[in-house]
């Protein structure tokens, strides 16, 4: 296919990246290949999001910090940015608000960077505002934006409180996702199995690793804080970042220890 008639797609991935993995960034770079190898996309970003200090996780250390690794470990990718947007608000904000809110930005750069016509523009915009379904994901501007994650946070999507019905319907319906397996989750029966996902499928790229790897924040926290090396874990500058700031202790983990997470809090008040 010419590469003038490929859909661009901008990948955005949320989380704690408490801390960052090479895990993370291995997502971004089979999510690339896989939609590049159909054909029908070319990937031009990826943008990592990290959470608030507002989401409220036990173990959650400062946003700052957590930022800053996202830094270091992209200091080397020519594509993968890091964007401090989500961290620096005051309050937790729903995912679906969060991608909302980076789709909205691209269309803007796009529109500053590219000879667009503004009636097209306009009329792109309203139709991006006033509906979304099953098949709203294929944009006709050639324009993308895609909601990266593992099979656990397409697995959370079942968890109670956690998730309004309406965000997910925004994320999955509107937008589209990618999904990277883990050697301990089926997406596809995930899918299967719900009425909700099974209704969007056709916007979730479910993408296998076959080199697998199952690095966990959660076990590299643990290893920290043992004292034990995490080195070919994490990126190098992550490394050295979280010795020189002695991140990651006994007492770190306890942070928000007992506090309901934000958006389960949330969730429960509206039901």
């Amino acid at each position: 296919m010419d590469g003038q008639h490929l859909t661009k797609v901008v990948l955005l991935a949320c989380g704690s990246f408490n801390p960052i993995t090479n895990m993370h960034l291995r997502m971004f770079e089979l999510a690339r290949d896989h939609l590049e190898d159909t054909g029908q996309y070319r990937v031009v970003k990826g943008i990592i999001s990290p959470v608030g200090d507002a989401y409220k996780k036990k173990g959650l250390i400062e946003a700052r910090h957590r930022l800053e690794m996202a830094r270091l470990s992209t200091d080397s990718s020519d594509w993968i940015t890091v964007d401090p947007w989500e961290s620096l608000q005051p309050e937790w904000v729903e995912t679906a608000k969060v991608v909302r809110h980076y789709y909205k930005e691209m269309l803007e750069t796009e529109q500053n960077t590219d000879d667009v016509d503004t009636v097209k523009y306009a009329k792109k915009r309203r139709i991006e505002e006033n509906h979304f379904g099953a098949s709203s994901h294929q944009k006709k501007d050639g324009l993308q934006l895609m909601f990266l994650c593992g099979a656990d946070v397409l697995e959370s999507f079942g968890v109670p409180n956690l998730w309004k019905q309406e965000d997910i319907d925004e994320i999955v319906g509107r937008y589209g996702m990618v999904c990277i397996t883990r050697s301990s989750s089926d997406p596809h029966k995930f899918i299967h199995q719900s009425d909700k996902l099974w209704q969007y499928r056709q916007n979730i790229h479910v993408v296998r690793e076959w080199v697998t790897n199952e690095i966990s924040a959660t076990q590299v926290r643990r290893s920290l804080r043992r004292g034990r090396s995490v080195r070919y874990l994490l990126p190098d500058g992550v490394v050295h970042y979280i010795q020189e700031h002695a991140l990651y202790s006994a007492e770190s983990e306890q942070r928000n220890a007992g506090v309901v997470l934000a958006p389960m809090q949330k969730n429960t008040e509206v039901s």
